[in-house]
């Protein structure tokens, strides 16, 4: 499971070399629309086993002497508070995250634009919160027929009446806090005033995913779609670079869609077009550096099933659709999987019915998978992290490595002073009680030693766990995912 299917080090290189080639080829200017999550890629980590998380970062941070980012926001998005889903927080306060993380890697970050602009207090405090961090905010706006209004969008009164971002670095990376931001507007907006004054500069477009050179079918490619179910994203080959070229290549259907048009305002901007297809656009080198293809079709099997079980969970809470489920079914079907595929799964399944209570199973590295039941003392998840740590260590399953005793005064503290209707352990309470045992008992202390094997196993749960699980779950590196049921009382 642990197998190795992408060479980082070959990315890194190939990669930056690509982006120079691409500055070189326009007069020494690019702007690079970068999608996806500059840190914490684990998407892309988890598809392309020994792709790292932070490997775009590292990659950038290799031409940071040419580098500057432009952050881009949208004012409707400030307005109405709109929030990332995976950290709960507003895209205004990401920007500010985003620029603080940024700066403290050595890349540099002196502009931000917000699209759309509309005066309003939330604006207007935001820009204040950017000029206390020596950040200045321009203006773009809303352009009537954009974006195919090719005429009118390239004039005076389309692209001409958004403020120029002053920018000295060859290569500008337009980045933003999540979809919809308006990153390619503004790249073309600016691709526009440098041709007003002299420059010829270029644009190009980053994206991991769809990987351009993989088959349209590939589990990689299925993966990305799966993980943009929300989002009716659809990969298809990219018609024009086959009329072009003779070559078929995969692109994604909103690219496509807009390919005619962005080809027609590059046309109206420099006379003709640098590009013949949306592939052309792309830098993207990661086809190029997978060395195991078995592995990495494994790995995206596997997260195809995972995206399934969230999708059922975001319906089960409320913040999903039906749509996306029915969708990922599909994808499962020309993968030629279902959800039993994940060797979890049926674990778990088949624990749970055996002791008719909530259970989780949890796969190691190696692929021995380990159970574990509720019970009054421990929740499922708990039970199955207790006794993979026994596992990993060697100890026998009766063996107790925290007594009862040493349990009993946590639930008491929760249940009679802090108001918990569950006395069961959730995972966080369990390790603290782990730890405390370890001071006096060998087996403990052996058992605690074993957590680090624990990342990049997978755990399955028979029930929607509470944030806390899940939570230390992502801690510790555990895949995690759970049926959309209701977690019972024990």
């Amino acid at each position: 499971m642990s197998m190795t299917g992408f060479d980082n080090d070959k990315y890194l290189k190939i990669q930056s070399e690509r982006i120079r080639e691409r500055i070189d080829h326009f007069q020494g200017k690019l702007y690079l629309e970068f999608g996806g999550k500059l840190f914490d890629d684990f998407h892309a980590s988890r598809v392309l086993p020994g792709f790292q998380p932070d490997s775009k970062l590292r990659m950038l941070l290799q031409l940071k002497d040419e580098t500057e980012v432009l952050m881009v926001i949208s004012a409707m998005d400030i307005e109405r508070n709109k929030k990332r889903g995976d950290l709960e927080i507003g895209y205004d306060e990401d920007v500010i995250r985003l620029i603080k993380n940024y700066r403290s890697k050595g890349l540099e970050v002196n502009s931000v634009v917000i699209t759309r602009f509309t005066p309003s207090p939330a604006v207007e405090n935001f820009m204040k919160r950017l000029a206390r961090h020596k950040v200045k905010a321009y203006k773009h706006y809303a352009i009537e027929g954009y974006p195919n209004a090719v005429t009118f969008i390239t004039s005076e009164q389309g692209f001409g009446k958004n403020e120029f971002v002053e920018t000295d670095k060859p290569l500008v990376v337009v980045t933003a806090p999540g979809p919809g931001s308006g990153k390619m507007a503004t790249c073309l907006s600016q691709l526009w005033h440098e041709n007003k004054r002299g420059m010829k500069a270029g644009y190009a477009k980053f994206e991991t995913f769809p990987v351009w050179n993989l088959p349209l079918k590939h589990p990689v490619n299925l993966a990305y779609e799966a993980a943009t179910a929300d989002l009716d994203d659809v990969n298809m080959i990219d018609p024009f670079h086959l009329a072009a070229y003779g070559q078929t290549t995969v692109n994604y259907n909103r690219d496509v869609e807009i390919f005619p048009v962005l080809n027609a305002i590059f046309e109206s901007i420099f006379g003709e077009s640098p590009y013949k297809s949306p592939t052309d656009m792309g830098v993207n080198m990661v086809g190029n550096c997978i060395v195991d293809d078995e592995v990495v079709q494994e790995a995206s099997r596997q997260e195809i099933v995972r995206r399934y079980f969230k999708a059922c969970e975001a319906v089960f809470r409320e913040t999903g659709s039906e749509k996306e489920i029915y969708k990922i079914e599909l994808l499962m079907k020309q993968a030629g999987i279902t959800p039993e595929y994940r060797a979890v799964v049926p674990a778990c399944r088949e624990r749970a019915k055996k002791q008719n209570a909530p259970a989780a199973a949890i796969q190691l590295n190696d692929g021995r998978i380990i159970t574990g039941g509720a019970s009054k003392l421990l929740g499922a998840l708990s039970a199955a992290l207790l006794n993979s740590l026994k596992e990993l260590a060697g100890i026998p399953h009766e063996v107790k490595v925290i007594s009862p005793e040493a349990i009993g005064p946590i639930q008491k503290l929760k249940i009679d002073y802090l108001g918990s209707r569950n006395p069961a352990l959730h995972t966080d309470e369990t390790l603290i009680a782990l730890s405390m045992s370890a001071a006096t008992n060998e087996n403990a202390r052996m058992a605690m030693e074993q957590l680090p094997k624990l990342r990049g196993a997978q755990a399955h749960t028979s029930e929607i766990l509470a944030h806390v699980d899940v939570k230390e779950a992502g801690k510790l590196g555990i895949g995690l995912t759970s049926e959309p049921v209701a977690e019972k009382k024990i």
